[in-house]
């Protein structure tokens, strides 16, 4: 092995702390991906257009769009850990819900409690704001993308397996277990990484170092709108892949979830072998020009599958493309800003996913339900766009960001 592959694997593997943290991410992400195979055949079953369950899905971002920052602010007064046991029994009392929905409205419901109480990532992203300093963040950060590649794994095809056989009440059943076992993970298990004695510390750190508004950080704000950009876009077509595989090629929920699973297991092989040299040879600011750019033109090209084949193949570079971006993207706003901001900027980019996610499943499920297929194409390559070229701009890190990190260590 050489030197710098095991430089690489002690940064990923030296943070013993968070292991049960990415546990609880890993868990929590297999019931949401369980949901996407599904989503076409619950507007299905309750007989509702496919736009109808977009509504569904977004209620879920709404109410994580405004909560998300209150929960990741919380965290910065209160700490990480009682915010975050808070916000992962909203997830199982929302999948709760879910399995015993009989109406669509219920759907609906179960969606909003689980969005209300979805501070899980928010709060995530802080932990690893404490613990891991600038050098090693964008792996660290990588790793919440690592939980999603193994959760696609497993996810989806489970989800559209138990769907098949039971319905919503399985599935459901199964997600609102595994976040009851996060829960226990979570308390008994994860340490806290924000105590009382660092936030009384950093209470009394100078004004001058501190405290710098972050609408007035111009460096947090371009990366913060470059990041909203790209999840749009990025959002829009994930959760567009599951009503296009239903619409344009007639595959029902275990074939999607099969499909969903077999790009996982490829994207589980490219992210623990290509990822990491990628990164280190390519640098991080490359890395993520090269990935929006493999957006960019698989986005492109999505809308004019011909055959499953040709969808699988472009659903893989997507992914790749993921990883080359979102962990290093959500690395570079972790360090626009001092430690003691952290819960606040990470509940600001959750804020952005959660705002994608409103507006993805309305334009997705607009577009596939009202109009040909290819139009989905032209809406994601105009979006994708705009952060490809921002992603050329080079940017300057704050000095303080990383001083002000290191102290606290």
């Amino acid at each position: 092995m050489s030197n710098t592959n095991m430089s690489n694997n002690r940064r990923v593997f030296k943070y013993r702390k968070l292991t049960p943290l990415w546990i609880a991410v890993f868990i929590d992400i297999i019931g949401f991906s369980m949901i996407l195979p599904m989503a076409p055949f619950i507007a299905k079953q309750f007989n509702v257009h496919i736009f109808i369950m977009g509504i569904a899905l977004s209620v879920n971002a709404m109410f994580s769009f405004i909560f998300g920052p209150i929960l990741g602010k919380l965290s910065d007064k209160f700490g990480r850990k009682p915010l975050l046991l808070i916000s992962q029994a909203g997830t199982f009392a929302g999948f709760l819900m879910l399995a015993f929905s009989n109406s669509i409205w219920m759907v609906v419901i179960s969606r909003i409690v689980d969005g209300v109480f979805g501070g899980n990532f928010p709060i995530a992203k802080a932990i690893i704001g404490d613990e891991v300093p600038p050098k090693d963040r964008s792996f660290q950060m990588a790793n919440i993308g690592v939980a999603h590649v193994l959760a696609s794994l497993i996810g989806p095809g489970m989800g559209g397996i138990l769907f098949s056989i039971g319905g919503i009440l399985l599935p459901g059943l199964f997600a609102a277990g595994l976040s009851l076992f996060t829960l226990i993970i979570t308390i008994f298990i994860l340490e806290e990484t924000w105590s009382k004695s660092k936030r009384e510390a950093h209470h009394e750190i100078s004004q001058e170092v501190i405290i710098i508004k972050i609408r007035k950080n111009k460096t947090a704000m371009f990366y913060l709108t470059l990041f909203g950009f790209h999840t749009v876009s990025f959002i829009i077509a994930m959760s567009s892949l599951s009503f296009f595989a239903a619409i344009v090629f007639g595959l029902n929920s275990s074939e999607i979830g099969i499909l969903l699973m077999i790009s996982g297991v490829f994207r589980a092989s490219v992210r623990f072998t290509l990822f990491k040299p990628t990164i280190t040879k390519l640098g991080v600011n490359n890395a993520i020009i090269v990935g929006l750019g493999i957006f960019l033109v698989a986005f492109l090209l999505v809308g004019f599958s011909i055959n499953v084949i040709m969808f699988l193949v472009l659903i893989l570079f997507i992914s790749f493309a993921a990883s080359l971006t979102r962990g290093p993207l959500n690395s570079k706003i972790s360090q626009s800003v001092t430690p003691r901001e952290q819960g606040k900027i990470n509940g600001y980019s959750s804020g952005l996913d959660s705002f994608a996610q409103i507006i993805g499943p309305l334009i997705g499920t607009f577009i596939l339900g009202f109009y040909p297929a290819f139009f989905l194409s032209f809406v994601l390559g105009l979006i994708a766009l705009i952060p490809f070229l921002m992603s050329f701009k080079k940017i300057e890190l704050k000095k303080y960001a990383v001083s002000v990190h290191q102290e606290s260590l």
